[in-house]
């Protein structure tokens, strides 16, 4: 089903600014938490504890921000579950799309 909607420009414009609006969040926390790691290294080890963090958080990263639009509104439920995106910042796309993030946001 959500590989037979169809994306119109506007709303292509609409999903890739949330998307890069949600990604930038999620990125902010992240570079917040390796900053205060790198404020806390005392040892060589404490080097590869961030290395650890930034390897799973791309990995995470990876997984959850898929910009293809046959997955976009799956995308766009799990960020507004996860709170990283707000149904408005969704307005203006198709009440179609709107209803499957909608169903998927509140599983």
């Amino acid at each position: 089903m959500m590989r037979d909607l169809r994306w119109s420009q506007a709303e292509k414009t609409i999903a890739k600014k949330a998307f890069n609006q949600a990604l930038e969040k999620e990125l902010a926390v992240i570079i917040r938490k390796v900053k205060e790691m790198a404020q806390r290294i005392e040892e060589p080890a404490d080097l590869w504890k961030i290395e650890d963090y930034l390897s799973n958080s791309r990995r995470e990263i990876d997984g959850k921000f898929d910009y293809r639009y046959s997955v976009l509104p799956q995308v766009f439920g799990i960020l507004i579950r996860n709170g990283l995106l707000q149904e408005e910042d969704l307005q203006g796309l198709g009440e179609d799309k709107l209803k499957i993030i909608r169903g998927i946001a509140t599983l």
